[in-house]
């Protein structure tokens, strides 16, 4: 009697085959349903959290209903929302009120400012366990809280950009999303980032997701403008560019928020927000890595580099010594 075990390696090598079909096509559309989940992606530190904060708090003043979720193990999302507090995450709470034997409620881990409804689904502690985990656990809680039956215009979730692990590629793996939206700045590591995210995207699509991207938001501007080429070398727009500058950066740093109709960044973020609205979610086409250092100058990435390659003699160092061959040399043949 054999057990019937079925080949791994085949079933992985059948779902590469589907992938690279380049004529398998998932029809495009605007989202169906009231709600729009969009999940935001970047570089950790490239100011998704800033972006964000603003960009909910700006929605709500134009009377939408606006929940953000912050999804990054550091749980500094709704930082900025809530004056440089943190708020307990879903997390941490669950596992207090498991302990004591008591039940999770909304109030325990959602908050509000200005309309916007706020959450942050918390991670392990630092070596003590997977933060993909920590993402996919989180979700479970909120749908036992009632998830899929809230009342929201838009559900907007930050998700660190290292869409490797399942975890926080969740919204695209499994269609939780409608759309993405990248944030990065003129810099090669935060669009190494971005353009993982629209590999990401584009590999789920050839297995029959529908997540698109809507859009990227350059942060920190500073004009060069390889931001401006990434986008367009992949086909999504430029949803917005918010400038470098000194003003924004005191304010972020204070936590005031700068997306309301008071500021005089307001202007920006309602643009952003109508954006957001209205950007269809498309189909990526990623760079190869050489197409991605291509577009800044040889000289600020090292893309002219030339490969030495090493010897074995390089890399036994003080102990290399000359063996004798064993070829055999016929002299007067």
């Amino acid at each position: 009697m054999t057990l019937d075990i079925p080949n791994l390696k085949d079933f992985d090598a059948r779902l590469r085959d589907e992938a690279n079909q380049p004529t398998l096509e998932v029809p495009q559309g605007e989202p169906t349903k009231k709600t729009q989940i969009i999940a935001i992606y970047g570089k950790g530190g490239i100011g998704k959290s800033f972006t964000l904060a603003n960009l909910s708090h700006m929605m709500a003043e134009m009377g939408k209903r606006v929940l953000l979720i912050g999804c990054d193990p550091k749980s500094d999302t709704t930082s900025l929302l809530f004056g440089g507090k943190a708020c307990p995450t879903i997390i941490e709470t669950s596992t207090r009120k498991k302990l004591a034997g008591e039940e999770v409620k909304i109030g325990d881990v959602c908050f509000k400012r200005g309309g916007v409804f706020a959450m942050e689904l918390g991670g392990p502690e630092v070596g003590r366990g997977c933060g993909g985990r920590g993402i996919i656990h989180g979700f479970e809680l909120l749908e036992k809280l009632g998830f899929h039956d809230w009342d929201f215009d838009y559900v907007l979730l930050d998700f660190l950009g290292d869409v490797v692990c399942g975890g926080f590629g969740l919204p695209i793996a499994r269609d939780m999303a409608q759309k993405v939206i990248l944030v990065a700045s003129n810099d090669l590591q935060s669009l190494y980032v971005a353009n993982n995210v629209c590999s990401a995207v584009e590999y789920f699509r050839r297995l029959g997701g529908n997540v698109g991207i809507a859009g990227l938001v350059i942060n920190k501007d500073d004009g060069t403008g390889e931001a401006a080429a990434f986008a367009t070398s992949v086909g999504i727009p430029v949803l917005a560019a918010i400038p470098q500058d000194d003003d924004l950066r005191r304010k972020s740093a204070n936590y005031q928020i700068v997306g309301s109709y008071d500021s005089q960044w307001g202007p920006m973020f309602a643009g952003l927000a109508e954006a957001v609205a209205f950007a269809p979610p498309v189909r990526p086409a990623p760079l190869t890595q050489d197409g991605l250092l291509a577009l800044f100058s040889a000289e600020a990435t090292g893309a002219d580099f030339v490969l030495t390659p090493a010897t074995d003699a390089d890399m036994r160092g003080k102990n290399a010594v000359e063996k004798k061959s064993l070829e055999v040399v016929y002299d007067n043949v």
